[in-house]
C-alpha cells in the first residue's frame, strides 16, 4: 500500500499554503497566507476562488464541521471553522460568507478543531488558553489555563474529552471539572501536533525531536518511530482509523494504525508538509504545503489476503485476484472508485462510491450488486453466513451473501460512527458490541432478528473493555467470548449464562491481541510477549486445572514487541510485526481434529491421543468427555496424563446406581453446581439437592428447598446447628432463626429419615 502522488499545483496560491480542508469527497478548500480562499474540485478539475479575506487576516489553522454529523442533520449547513493569527475565529460557510467572527484569544489562535458530535468548538492559542465554544461561537468554558502556547488539540471519540498539548506532554482534559485529567511525556521537544480517532480511539503525535508516536486513551505508548530527516509538521487519521498520515520537509509517510510505515513519497519543493487532510471516503490524501503549493495523493496498491487469494486494489476501479494455489489470476473492473474493500470466509465484499459487490470466490463472474445511497462505509466485518455493515446512513446493519439485509442494529448507546474492528464481533447466530457510552458493558443482539439477548440486561464487567472476539463454530450454547479489558487481562464468557449469572473467567495477563481459529473453538494470542494458543479454552467451566495443559506457548523473540494476530486459519497463525513484517507460525493440526471428532464420536478422539502421544491431546480430551458425561473415554483420557484422584472419583462416580446420580455427580466434577441441582430436582430427588446445597455451605438455598417441598426441614435446621456449633459460631440468618423457634430438633428421628432416604434410592 501507498501514496500515489496525482497532482502538485504550485501556480494558484502566491504564499505559503497553512491549511487544507475536504468539505466533501469532491471538494477541497485551501488557504494561503495570500489572503486567497480556494475550492479545487476532484470531479471537473476546476478551481475556484471562493473569497479574499482582509490583508491583516493570516488563518493558522482549519476544519470543517464534521460530514457524518451533517448527513444526520440534513439542516446543518457546511460550516468551517478558521483560526487566525489576530485571535479571533471565523465560522465561514461552503460559499464563502463569514457567518460570525469571535474574539477568543490574546495572540494567535493556533488549533481550533469541531467535535465529532458537530456541537461544539475546541480552540487553543499563544496565551496558552483552551477554550470550548458553542457551535454558533458562544464561549461555554475556558478548560486550561497554561504558562506557555499550546499548538494543538483534538477530542476524545465521545466528544467528551479534549486533549491538548503542554510543551513536551500530553494532556486529556474531561469536560467535566470534578474528573482528574490524565497527563503524560509524550516527547523529548516541543510537540506541535496531535490527532485522536473516533474509530481506534488511538493518539497520534508529532513534534520537533523528529519523532512521531502512538498512544492509546490510557497514556501507554504503542509506537514510538526512527528520528526523522526533520521535525513532524502535520498528522492526520485516516477515517476509518485503519491508517495516519505523516507531513515533513518535502514528504509524506503512510503508517499503520499501529506505527510502521507503509511508504514514504518524497516530493521536491515542496517545503514543510503544515497540513493533511483526508476524503472521508479515507481514499485520497491533501496536503497544503510551505512553498505555496496544494499536493493530492490517492491511496493505491491495497492488499488484502485470505487462504489462497490475494486481492490487490490497483487504483481507483480495477482489482486483481491471484490464486497463489492454483496460479489463476482475475481481473475486474468497476465503474466506481472504490473505497474499501473485505475478504474472508470465501467471500470477497467491495464498496464503492454508489455500490456494494458480494463476489463468491468461487465464481468471479457473478456478483451480486446492491445500490448504496451516497454513505461513508466505516466497517465490514464477515462470518460465515453474514457480514455487518457501518455506514453513515443506515447505521449498522447484518447482510447475508446473497445481498439481503437479514437485520438493522438500533440502540442508543451505540452508532456506526465510531465501531471500530475491535469493539464488534459477528458469528452465525450473536452479534456482541462493546457500549461505546460504558465502556465496561457489552450487548449481546441477535444476528437474525437484530434483537438484543439477554432480557436486555447486557454483560458487565469491572473494567473498561478494549477488545471483543467471538468464536465462530458450534452452536450458541457453545460459542464462547473473549474479551480483554484495560489491563491487558485476558477473560472467557459463554453466549448462554447460567442462572446464578454470567461465568467469566480470567485466562490470562498481559495479553495484547487475540483471535479465534477458523475451524475449532481454538484461541491464540500474545502473552507476556509470548505466543500462546488456548487448545479448548472453554476446559475451564470443566475442569480449570487443565486449563495449563492444554495451552500451547512459543518463545515470542521473532515477533518483536506488540505484533498483531492478523488471522489463525487451520493450523496457521499468521502475525504483523510491529515493523509491519508479516511472520507465519504452524501450530499442531491434531486439536483441530479433535475438535471435530467432539461433535461426533470421541471414540475416534480417543484413536487420535493414543496416535499422537501428546499430553496436550489427552487433556484435551478429558476435558471434552467429561463434558459430554463419556465416563470411560474421561477416565482413559486423565489417566494418560497420570490425574489418578480424578481417576479416582470418576471410578466412583461409575460405581453409583442411577443415572440421574451419575449425571447430577459428573455436573458436579465439572464445577457445575446449579447443573447438579436441576437434575437432581427434575429427577424428584429432593433431598439430594438438598444435600448438595447443605455440603456446599447454601444454607439459604437449602431451607428454601426444603420449606418448598415440605420435606427435611428439620435436616436442614439440625446439619446447620451441628455446623455453627463445630466452628463456635451464633446464628445470624433470619429465615433460620424464624423456623428453629418453631421446629424442635430430634437427632434420632433426622438421621433415621436420612437413612431412609438414601435406602429410598
Amino acid at each position: 500500500m501507498k501514496l500515489l502522488v496525482s497532482k502538485v499545483d504550485a501556480k494558484q496560491h502566491e504564499d505559503v499554503v497553512s491549511c487544507v480542508g475536504w468539505v466533501n469527497n469532491t471538494e477541497l478548500f485551501s488557504i494561503s497566507d495570500d489572503q486567497k480562499i480556494l475550492k479545487w474540485s476532484n470531479t471537473t478539475e476546476e478551481i475556484i476562488k471562493v473569497t479574499q479575506l482582509p490583508k491583516e487576516t493570516y488563518v493558522t489553522k482549519m476544519h470543517w464541521c464534521p460530514q457524518q454529523t451533517r448527513t444526520r442533520k440534513a439542516s446543518m449547513a457546511e460550516v468551517c471553522a478558521l483560526a487566525t493569527s489576530n485571535g479571533r475565529f471565523i465560522l465561514m460557510s461552503s460559499s464563502g460568507k463569514v457567518e460570525k467572527t469571535v474574539e477568543g484569544h490574546t495572540g494567535a489562535v493556533l488549533a481550533i478543531r469541531w467535535s465529532h458530535d458537530g456541537t461544539a468548538i475546541a480552540t487553543a492559542g499563544e496565551d496558552g488558553n483552551v477554550k470550548i465554544w458553542s457551535r454558533t461561537g458562544m464561549m461555554r468554558s475556558s478548560l486550561s489555563q497554561l504558562g506557555a502556547s499550546v499548538y494543538s488539540v483534538a477530542w476524545s471519540p465521545e466528544s467528551n474529552q479534549v486533549l491538548h498539548v503542554n510543551g513536551r506532554h500530553l494532556i486529556i482534559k474531561p469536560l467535566q471539572p470534578s474528573v482528574k485529567p490524565t497527563q503524560w511525556k509524550a516527547h523529548d521537544g516541543l510537540i506541535v501536533v496531535v490527532d485522536w480517532s473516533p474509530r481506534n480511539n488511538y493518539i497520534i503525535s508529532g513534534g520537533e525531536d523528529k519523532k512521531y508516536k502512538v498512544w492509546d486513551s490510557f497514556g501507554r505508548n504503542l509506537y514510538s518511530s526512527q528520528t526523522q530527516e526533520s521535525p513532524v509538521a502535520s498528522l492526520a487519521w485516516s477515517p476509518d482509523g485503519g491508517l495516519f498520515a505523516v507531513g515533513m520537509f518535502d514528504s509524506i509517510r503512510l503508517c499503520d494504525k499501529t506505527g510502521w510505515s507503509y511508504s514514504m513519497e518524497k516530493e521536491p519543493l515542496l517545503g514543510t508538509v503544515l497540513d493533511l487532510s483526508w476524503t472521508s471516503d479515507g481514499t485520497q490524501v491533501a496536503a497544503a504545503c510551505g512553498a505555496g503549493s496544494v499536493l493530492f495523493a490517492d491511496l493505491v496498491d491495497r492488499k488484502l489476503e485470505w487462504a489462497n487469494l490475494e486481492v490487490i486494489i490497483n487504483g481507483n476501479c480495477t482489482v486483481d485476484v491471484f490464486n497463489i494455489a492454483s496460479g489463476s489470476k482475475e481481473h475486474l473492473e468497476f465503474n466506481d472508485k472504490i473505497v474499501t474493500a473485505s475478504l474472508t470466509w470465501n467471500h470477497l465484499v467491495i464498496i464503492t462510491a454508489t455500490q456494494m459487490y458480494i463476489f463468491n470466490c468461487q465464481s468471479w463472474s457473478t456478483p451480486v450488486t446492491i445500490d448504496l445511497r451516497n454513505t461513508s462505509v466505516y466497517l465490514i466485518k464477515q462470518t460465515e453466513r453474514y457480514f455487518l455493515l457501518a455506514d453513515s446512513s443506515s447505521g449498522i446493519q447484518v447482510y447475508s451473501y446473497e445481498g439481503r439485509v437479514v437485520c438493522s442494529l438500533k440502540h442508543s448507546s451505540i452508532s456506526a460512527d465510531s465501531l471500530n474492528a475491535q469493539l464488534v464481533s459477528i458469528s452465525n447466530d450473536v452479534l456482541v458490541i462493546r457500549d461505546q457510552k460504558e465502556e465496561r458493558v457489552i450487548r449481546l443482539f441477535s444476528t437474525t432478528s437484530g434483537k438484543e439477548m439477554g432480557d436486555n440486561h447486557p454483560f458487565k464487567h469491572s473494567h473498561e473493555i478494549v477488545d471483543v472476539a467471538l468464536s465462530q463454530k458450534g452452536s450458541l450454547s457453545e460459542r464462547q467470548l473473549a474479551f480483554i479489558d484495560k489491563n491487558n487481562d485476558l477473560y472467557l464468557a459463554p453466549m448462554k449464562p447460567a442462572h446464578s449469572g454470567w461465568r467469566i473467567v480470567h485466562l490470562g495477563s498481559m495479553v495484547s491481541t487475540l483471535c479465534w481459529n477458523d475451524k475449532a473453538n481454538m484461541l491464540a494470542g500474545m502473552q507476556d510477549g509470548t505466543f500462546t494458543v488456548w487448545y479448548h479454552p472453554a476446559v475451564v467451566y470443566t475442569d480449570q486445572d487443565l486449563l495449563p495443559k492444554t495451552t500451547l506457548q512459543k518463545s515470542g523473540s521473532e515477533f518483536m514487541k506488540n505484533p498483531l494476530i492478523v488471522s489463525y486459519t487451520n493450523n496457521l497463525c499468521t502475525l504483523r510485526r510491529s515493523d509491519g513484517a508479516v511472520i507465519s507460525t504452524c501450530v499442531s493440526p491434531f486439536p483441530v481434529l479433535l475438535h471435530n471428532y467432539k461433535s461426533g464420536s470421541l471414540e475416534s478422539g480417543l484413536r487420535l491421543c493414543r496416535f499422537v502421544k501428546d499430553p496436550a491431546m489427552w487433556a484435551v480430551l478429558s476435558g471434552m468427555a467429561a463434558e459430554a458425561r463419556d465416563l470411560n473415554i474421561a477416565e482413559a483420557a486423565y489417566a494418560a496424563i497420570n490425574e489418578i484422584h480424578k481417576v479416582e472419583h470418576l471410578q466412583q462416580i461409575k460405581g453409583l446406581s442411577s443415572s440421574e446420580r451419575r449425571n447430577a455427580e459428573l455436573a458436579l466434577f465439572c464445577k457445575k453446581p446449579e447443573q447438579a441441582e436441576a437434575i437432581y430436582l427434575q429427577s424428584n430427588m429432593i433431598y439430594r439437592a438438598i444435600q448438595l446445597n447443605m455440603c456446599l455451605h447454601n444454607w439459604e438455598r437449602a431451607l428454601e428447598l426444603a420449606v418448598k417441598h415440605k420435606t427435611h426441614v428439620d435436616t436442614v435446621l439440625a446439619c446447620r446447628s451441628r455446623h455453627l456449633q463445630s466452628i463456635s459460631c451464633d446464628e445470624t440468618l433470619k429465615r433460620f432463626k424464624q423456623y428453629s423457634s418453631q421446629i424442635s430438633i430430634d437427632w434420632e428421628k433426622v438421621e433415621a429419615k436420612m437413612k431412609a432416604e438414601e435406602q429410598r434410592e
